[in-house]
């Protein structure tokens, strides 16, 4: 099975090589085909675009940060399309807006919501991309997540499912793929290390962890997620972990 028209890789992962010249470089030299962007690279998106093209390499998604969407959404849209970029992710609100109530995340829905359905007329999906916080439970008994999206409904907003993420915030990820099925666009594919591995942020190579990663691969693709971007938030070897993980997935999925 070929899984190169949908298997990413997040260039966070890669930043700790340098420039972007060499992330897209390990990123080929890795096997993969797809790139995900951050948004700091949409700065110069003919540049990108060109360095992209001569490695043969596309990116048709993009994380890109809630100040850039609040106040420069203009410019975003237009370097998305110059890049390629279809689908872009907010990942975070900053620590500060991360609310401590379930009106407050309602709130935070209904704002990206709006952002969504502007994007969406320039033909660019925007959805949220998860961490481990929003599993917190909030004053009316429900996750911080479940108010999010609650605030969100009825908008285009879809979710990039940070599963890795959902599972170290104590949730079994396969149920919220099927529960959240219907805004389900994306998921990121990375590994947790065994409990007491605390190097590397306690993240490891995808296939090298205790995620069932045979399982959840199913599970995501079968809930709608398309692109599958493989991801480490601090490797110490980024273009090992790369190669690594590219090779174990190409090999489970064949």
């Amino acid at each position: 099975m070929d899984i190169s028209p949908i298997l990413s890789i997040q260039l966070y992962s890669l930043r700790a090589l340098g420039p972007v010249e060499r992330q897209l470089d390990a990123a080929e030299a890795a096997g993969f085909r797809l790139v995900e962007t951050i948004g700091s690279q949409l700065a110069d998106p003919a540049g990108l675009k060109a360095q992209l093209d001569a490695r043969g390499l596309a990116a048709p998604t993009g994380h890109i940060g809630i100040g850039d969407l609040r106040a420069d959404l203009a410019r975003i849209a237009d370097a998305a399309s110059t890049v390629g970029i279809t689908q872009l992710y907010m990942p975070a609100y900053p620590e500060a807006e991360r609310g401590k109530t379930a009106a407050s995340w309602s709130k935070s829905g209904e704002e990206l919501g709006r952002i969504a359905e502007t994007l969406q007329g320039q033909s660019i999906s925007l959805g949220y991309h998860n961490h481990h916080w929003e599993l917190d439970v909030l004053d009316d008994g429900r996750t911080a997540l479940e108010s999010f999206f609650a605030g969100a409904a009825g908008s285009p907003l879809t979710w990039q499912a940070d599963i890795a993420w959902l599972a170290r915030g104590g949730v079994d990820p396969a149920e919220w793929l099927t529960r959240y099925s219907a805004i389900l666009s994306s998921a990121h594919v990375k590994d947790q290390a065994p409990a007491g591995v605390t190097v590397d942020d306690g993240w490891t190579d995808v296939g090298a962890g205790i995620l069932d990663w045979p399982l959840l691969w199913k599970a995501a693709r079968a809930n709608g997620a398309g692109i599958m971007t493989v991801e480490h938030d601090n490797p110490s070897d980024p273009a090992g972990f790369a190669a690594r993980s590219h090779a174990y997935l190409t090999k489970m999925t064949a």
